[in-house]
């Protein structure tokens, strides 16, 4: 057993007896308890690494538990996890353990964010101790009550027992008793070998009411006299508001007003999670969805050309500026100036030892490009919130992953203080990053104090695909030379893209090779643009391992054992010391998967790719396999090999990679937004593609390393690696190398 400190602040923990009939409530912020937070140069440097949670449990006098799951539930199930880790430390029967949704609670709780693949990880140390704290109280407070030494006081699925003495007690006959007890200095926690609930398959505690279309998420929201609201925006990036002539849409029937907005004013503090392009819209609102959206068709709007704007944005405590530049763009301008920007020297991030004079010296070089286009998130659960602004008070429910970031945004936005604003949380269905962006909260708390009336705000599908906040998009060009004994010794990476680059200068190959050099380099836009699941390496992953085959292919050598090679390589001799992955854990995800997959003892016909990738604190690698029908590829099978320190729940996380693996390969094939003069060229599903049923991999095999190393990522990490492997798999297929993605456009695959 380890020991725990559970004190570091005054708010630590608040006890209450405030259940009826007696019982125990422990209120505890988490992350505050056990560690301190993370610095703000830490954060900084790994945006993908902001979370932090908090949360209570309560004991009722039946010995019923209920847990408050304080984090945003966006599908990556947490909301059962979670729980599952206090669950286990408290000892209790999970049979007898009900879940909640807890509040937004900025006095109670920090950090209640869903991003970065960070709840578990982030929070394991501090759920484990809260569930500990409540037992050992609970041991104490039975101790003292038989009057037998607390070292003799054991507990089981929810009942504390003294041997010696037969006496035993179920939770709920100690919870008021515990309630009054001293809440320790430090408390132990399990040994890992004695988990009976991490560690085993628990359903999703939401799954009956899923399936039975129980009102959960935000579009479920029905409020007396709520009214209907809808956006207009600019048909262009690169344009805004001039006039519009509302007249003949306010006489329509059901229309109650029809105004223009803006979002957010000059003045108005704006955190990462208020990006949005359109600040300036039109807002119809009426009795009935149906009557809103006849209303926007017949509204008539004139636009102009934008100037050159920019603003402030917080991001996590630094202060930068998004400048967004006039002028209405087009991709095929965005593909010349990428190739352009890729083929010139751009700003060295990271150089070690002399890649030119290595290059030049090679026996075999190599060298290749890539580039990927602006993604849309497209969440199945339209863009939606309800809001009830009122001179008090500023009621708000809806689906949005960074509710304390917002609540700040829009007691700001309407004068109020945070204490006015009440942010209640719904289960979303989907969010892959964009309702990181809560400007659709912002813009229903603004419609509904407008109205003065409570009003649900719902983004139709064409709102939502040409708004923006999509995944930039990517360009990099790869170089690589080997030596006579076809030994890697000069590696080159310049990335750069669409307003970012999604360079990562310290991870693989970086530290395995004497002579590498890595370069970035950016172009402004006035696209808006945000996280996508996996930021920026749901990209490069794929590249990366797309040239890495390649080379391997060049230097006469199985594409598993070159890889092998350079982590052995990056084991025992590094290169640098900046290197952001362990090799030993790097290879083991490999080894695995060949073993899993059988590689190089393929069936006749399959053709077959392999890549890994390190992210979000996880290791995965793939094998991808191919088959050809009719000419046309399908994909037969993906083995995923993870190593993801202490997996909690197996069933979850099964789903999760293979959710993964399905929007990975959808995206790599099909998905692109497009533009000529500023226009999106996909606004539906008519012309953005995504991936159907019937051209999902025929079958999934997940392998988990076993360890006992503390819990990292998985939301994210399976996506990146399939890319690669499904690039390389197709070239064994096709014979034909997949540089730039969408990789088959036009083409689906068959059933």
């Amino acid at each position: 057993m380890s020991l725990i400190k559970t004190t570091y602040g005054r708010r630590s923990f608040i006890k209450s007896i405030g259940l009826a009939g007696g019982g125990m409530m422990i209120g505890f912020s988490w992350l505050a308890s056990c560690k301190e937070t993370t610095t703000a140069e830490e954060v900084a440097m790994m945006p993908d690494e902001w979370f932090e949670i908090n949360g209570f449990l309560k004991i009722g006098d039946n010995g019923m538990v209920t847990i408050m799951s304080p984090n945003p539930e966006i599908g990556q199930n947490v909301k059962t996890s979670m729980p599952m880790i206090v669950a286990e430390e408290l000892d209790t029967d999970w049979n007898n353990v009900i879940v909640e949704q807890a509040p937004l609670n900025t006095d109670l709780y920090t950090r209640q964010l869903a991003g970065g693949s960070q709840s578990i990880r982030a929070g394991w140390e501090s759920l484990r101790m809260a569930g500990a704290t409540a037992r050992h109280m609970l041991k104490e407070a039975a101790a003292q009550a038989w009057q037998v030494p607390l070292a003799e006081i054991t507990t089981a699925a929810g009942i504390i027992t003294h041997e010696a003495s037969g006496k035993s007690a179920h939770y709920g006959e100690m919870a008021s008793a515990a309630a009054l007890i001293p809440v320790p200095e430090e408390v132990e926690l399990k040994d890992k070998s004695e988990f009976s609930i991490i560690g085993t398959s628990r359903k999703n505690v939401d799954g009956i009411k899923i399936v039975t279309g129980q009102p959960l998420f935000g579009l479920d929201v029905q409020k007396e006299g709520m009214l209907i609201a809808m956006i207009v925006h600019p048909p262009a990036f690169g344009m805004t508001f001039k006039s519009m002539d509302a007249a003949s849409v306010k006489s329509m029937a059901g229309i109650r007003d029809v105004f223009k907005m803006e979002t957010y004013k000059a003045d108005t503090p704006r955190s990462f999670s208020d990006t949005a392009t359109f600040n300036e819209m039109v807002v119809i609102v009426g009795e009935s969805t149906w009557q809103v959206m006849q209303a926007k068709k017949a509204i008539q709007i004139e636009w102009e050309q934008a100037s050159d704007f920019s603003f402030d944005i917080d991001f996590f405590g630094n202060t930068q500026t998004t400048t967004y530049p006039a002028g209405l763009e087009s991709t095929e301008n965005h593909v010349l100036k990428m190739a352009d920007l890729g083929s010139k020297k751009g700003n060295v991030v990271r150089k070690d030892g002399n890649f030119e004079a290595a290059f030049k010296k090679a026996t075999k070089t190599i060298e290749r490009s890539y580039s990927c286009p602006f993604l849309a998130h497209n969440t199945m659960e339209p863009m939606n919130f309800f809001a009830n602004v009122t001179p008090e008070k500023a009621e708000l429910i809806g689906p949005i992953q960074t509710p304390e970031f917002m609540e700040k945004s829009v007691a700001s936005r309407l004068g109020m203080t945070l204490e006015q604003v009440d942010i209640q949380m719904t289960r979303m269905g989907g969010g892959f990053g964009r309702r990181l962006y809560g400007h659709f909260l912002i813009e229903a708390a603004v419609i509904s104090q407008q109205m003065n009336a409570p009003v649900k705000l719902v983004y139709t599908r064409e709102d939502d695909m040409t708004f923006g906040n999509y995944r930039p998009a990517y360009y990099v060009n790869y170089k690589a030379g080997l030596d006579d004994n076809n030994q890697l010794v000069a590696f080159q990476v310049r990335a750069g893209g669409i307003p970012e680059s999604p360079l990562y200068a310290n991870r693989f190959p970086a530290g395995a090779v004497e002579n590498y050099q890595a370069e970035d380099w950016t172009l402004k836009s006035n696209v808006s643009v945000g996280a996508w699941r996996a930021p920026r390496s749901n990209f490069i992953a794929g590249a990366e391992q797309s040239f890495l085959d390649e080379v391997a292919e060049l230097a006469e050598k199985d594409p598993i054992d070159f890889r092998l090679e350079l982590f052995e390589r990056a084991k025992n001799n590094p290169v640098g010391e900046n290197n952001d992955y362990e090799a030993d854990r790097y290879a083991g995800v490999l080894k695995l998967v060949r073993e899993k997959s059988n590689w190089g003892n393929q069936q006749p016909g399959v053709s077959r790719g392999v890549a890994a990738y390190y992210c979000h604190n996880s290791y995965v690698a793939q094998v991808l396999d191919v088959v050809m029908k009719q000419g046309v590829p399908k994909i037969e099978k993906v083995y995923s090999a993870v190593d993801c320190g202490i997996v909690v729940n197996p069933d979850a996380a099964i789903n999760m990679i293979e959710g993964g693996v399905i929007d990975g390969i959808g995206h790599a094939m099909y998905s692109a937004i497009t533009f000529k003069e500023g226009v999106p060229q996909a606004s539906n599903f008519d012309k953005y593609r995504l991936i159907r049923h019937n051209e999902a991999p025929s079958s999934q095999q997940v392998d988990f390393v076993k360890n006992d190393i503390d819990p990292t990522g998985l939301g994210e990490p399976p996506l990146p690696p399939v890319m690669g492997a499904l690039a390389n798999a197709l070239y064994k297929a096709t014979e034909k190398r997949y540089y730039h993605q969408p990789f088959i456009s036009n083409k689906p695959f068959i059933g």
